[in-house]
């Protein structure tokens, strides 16, 4: 599949069958992901590529107790809200694999020669050790589609994120930053629908 197919075909997978991903896809994956630009070349990832099931569960359980201790306020969605927030954020329990990215801080020239604190400069730089996180995220994306997976980029669950770190055995100076989910997907969706070329295109010439 060339890269402009993979790009409009891609879209979030959340339900997925049971056919086990091969660690050489797997490992394919995340040599790709290695290839994305970074920050300096600097190169901060580390990948935690999940398969036991019994793992996947426990971290869901742990997000899923992380969400409901959250305090709610008092709309009478409330209940209906977390219940939703809930299962975005733990389905990855029934993906065949969860590949979860790890990074260290980077450090930037600019705090050898400045009285800026390393969190200062990075909120400066509009976050630059973020943007790296995101190519690497999105070549897993983009190459699940190439290699006939699906796959969806997660957030939601870093709000265990010290949980999950300790299930995972992620230390210092490394930080959990992201899951994606990977499997076959159990049907066949359609992309969603975006915003018209002429909407977000500006040229300034």
């Amino acid at each position: 599949m060339d890269l402009k197919q993979s790009i409009e075909k891609r879209t979030s997978i959340r339900n997925f069958t049971d056919e086990k991903v091969p660690v050489e896809d797997l490992r394919e994956l995340v040599r790709r992901a290695g290839l994305a630009p970074s920050v300096n070349n600097y190169q901060p990832w580390k990948f935690y590529v999940v398969t036991n099931k019994q793992i996947l569960s426990k971290m869901a359980v742990k997000v899923s107790e992380k969400i409901k201790q959250l305090p709610s306020n008092k709309s009478i969605a409330s209940k209906n809200v977390k219940s939703q927030v809930e299962w975005f954020a733990t389905f990855f329990e029934n993906a065949p694999a969860v590949i979860a990215m790890a990074m260290e801080d980077y450090e930037s020239v600019l705090e050898k020669g400045v009285e800026l604190s390393h969190d200062e400069i990075n909120k400066m730089r509009n976050f630059p050790d973020m943007q790296s996180a995101g190519s690497a995220i999105q070549n897993i994306l983009l190459s699940a589609v190439d290699l006939g997976y699906g796959a969806c980029w997660l957030s939601a669950p870093m709000m265990a994120k010290e949980a999950l770190e300790e299930i995972l055995s992620i230390k210092s100076p490394h930080h959990l930053i992201a899951f994606v989910a990977v499997g076959r997907a159990s049907r066949d969706l359609q992309p969603k629908s975006k915003k018209p070329l002429d909407e977000i295109f500006e040229l300034i010439d």
